[in-house]
């Protein structure tokens, strides 16, 4: 059996390829070829430690991902790949990386499919490890002529900043007035942002889940086009957002509908779109397997 560390992992997860295998994941996903049971979780007195097994495109892995919010990193984890037709071990891999990589790939790949094609303004809300992880990925998938880093302690978005080639900023207002992007990557209990800082269009991520409370409010979240990986987001945490419980599922599109057609995206350019990601074993399942790939090419 292949043990993987970090380092090792880093060196052979590709972001690019990523982002297309995240896209048939979902498409399988949504098509339901996918077998993926609710997340589960053990509570301890400083976090969780939660259970992600998953089936997709030949692919069976399982993830146990430790959050401890008060923690650096917050999310820690290990991924299992197994052999599909006969159940045996294949790899034991450092989960982390994939975890941090994958949810900023993920909200590329959201970006690419519901972003205005014109957009020019990235504004990222947080500047911790998902902070970095969505300035890497989404600007892969449009040509930001602006993009905007704040953060609640403003020397951390300085430096992720000066690290990345954005420009800090002293509000989370400050960076979501006329942005065309916002994505919010906090572990906040309570919403970051305000319905009324968004424009006209604006593509609006959010990839935190904190374990007492929502990051959006409850105007942006009914403020247009409401897209989800799954919709198991709508049940109770941990399988499930904060932000969407008492909404009824069917008012919001799954990703890999929109990717294959099935449900529609976009419907103009002032149209507000918003993706609330709990993160899903696919995405996990999909980077796994593209690690195990390059591992043995």
């Amino acid at each position: 059996m292949l043990v993987l560390r970090r380092e090792e992992v880093e060196r052979l997860l590709d972001v690019d390829e990523l982002l297309e295998r995240l896209e048939r994941a979902f498409v399988e996903l949504s098509a339901g070829r996918a077998s993926v049971p609710p997340r589960v979780a053990a509570f301890a007195p400083g976090g969780l430690l939660g259970a992600m097994p998953g089936y997709v495109d030949g692919v069976l892995a399982a993830k146990l991902v430790a959050l401890f919010p008060d923690h650096e990193p917050s999310h820690q984890a290990l991924i299992a790949v197994f052999d599909a037709e006969t159940g045996t071990p294949l790899a034991v891999m450092d989960g982390t990386h994939i975890t941090a990589v994958r949810t900023g790939a993920s909200s590329a790949v959201a970006t690419r499919a519901l972003a205005r094609e014109d957009a020019r303004v990235l504004a990222v809300l947080g500047a911790g490890v998902q902070g970095h992880s969505h300035l890497d990925a989404v600007r892969r998938v449009r040509r930001f002529e602006e993009v905007r880093v704040a953060s609640r302690t403003f020397s951390q978005a300085k430096v992720l900043a000066e690290e990345t080639g954005a420009v800090a900023v002293e509000s989370f207002e400050q960076a979501v007035l006329g942005a065309d992007v916002v994505c919010c990557c906090t572990h906040s209990s309570e919403p970051v942002l305000r319905r009324e800082w968004l424009s006209r269009g604006t593509h609006v991520t959010s990839v935190g889940a904190a374990l007492d409370g929502p990051e959006l409010d409850p105007d942006t979240v009914r403020a247009g086009l409401l897209c989800v990986e799954s919709r198991v987001a709508f049940s109770p945490p941990p399988a499930g957002s904060f932000e969407l419980q008492g909404l009824d599922p069917e008012q919001a599109v799954e990703l890999g509908e929109v990717l294959a057609g099935t449900r529609p995206g976009r419907a103009d350019d002032a149209q507000i779109t918003i993706y609330k990601s709990m993160g899903h074993a696919v995405e996990d399942a999909a980077a796994a397997a593209l690690v195990l790939s390059s591992a043995g090419s």
